[in-house]
């Protein structure tokens, strides 16, 4: 009987867990159905006047959509490069042992520690001398100080999971180590990348005050062209909350995708 009231116990509190984690998300979906004189005038659960009109004008003005290319152009450089780079990092941290390793290692992690901001005047700087600035690669390169840290943590913690042996008996067998780096060792630590992969994406697609300051036309991301929203005449409160929905959808795509992946870096304690 006991454990039965325990049970409906868990279960009240997890709805209510998920009602309080999902309420925001069904008010924003709510809201880019109404007018901004219905959100700001009522209080409804659902939109009296239904309408498509803010997600049209998402579609059809460049200004809007060209945001979710860019964003999607840099955050994908910035995604590949940063694995390209931490994969051979951290293979080098798992299993070699050198001068100053842990505190190597440990320096990455204070970059990752570090406010954006502390790094905008250098980037700024550096980006207008070298005529980088307004490009998806000057995003791209910007956001590596956060994420190479990050990427060769996850990577090494599911490197050092794997027995050395495999690496002395692949050399025994004739492998290169390119050879068996791609066929043997990262099939391995696929779960690894896939979650290395996707707080990489994250980041790179939420981050805000180095994606605006270092573009402003041609490589301009969606979260900067969602500020624009506030004018004059006052918040354009529906347009702003069709465009949080659309902002949504990819993180949704590539949590789906590596969803195994994240429960497994739990379950190692790299996430």
């Amino acid at each position: 009987m006991l454990n039965k009231q325990n049970l409906g116990i868990k279960r009240i509190g997890l709805s209510l867990y998920l009602l309080f984690a999902l309420l925001p998300i069904y008010w924003m979906v709510n809201m880019s159905f109404k007018t901004n004189n219905e959100i700001v005038s009522s209080f409804t659960l659902l939109p009296l006047n239904f309408t498509w009109d803010n997600y049209i004008t998402i579609f059809t003005d460049p200004s809007w959509y060209m945001g979710y290319v860019n964003s999607l152009i840099y955050v994908a450089m910035n995604t590949v490069i940063s694995l390209s780079v931490a994969l051979p990092a951290a293979y080098a941290f798992s299993r070699y042992r050198f001068i100053g390793d842990k505190h190597v290692f440990f320096w990455l992690l204070t970059n990752r520690m570090t406010p954006p901001a502390v790094f905008l005047l250098p980037f700024f700087q550096l980006y207008t001398t070298a005529g980088l600035m307004d490009t998806h690669i000057a995003v791209a390169l910007a956001h590596l100080i956060f994420n190479v840290p990050l990427a060769v943590w996850i990577l090494e913690g599911f490197m050092s999971g794997i027995p050395r042996e495999i690496d002395e008996t692949a050399y025994v067998d004739g492998y290169s180590f390119p050879k068996f780096f791609v066929r043997i060792f990262l099939p391995l630590i696929k779960a690894g990348v896939g979650v290395a992969a996707f707080f990489c994406f994250m980041f790179s697609w939420v981050e805000l005050l180095l994606a605006r300051t270092l573009t402003s036309v041609d490589a301009k991301p969606i979260v900067a062209t969602m500020t624009r929203t506030v004018s004059a005449s006052g918040m354009d409160w529906a347009t702003l909350a069709a465009a949080g929905v659309l902002t949504i959808i990819p993180g949704a795509i590539v949590i789906w995708f590596v969803r195994n992946y994240i429960a497994k870096g739990f379950a190692m304690g790299r996430v």
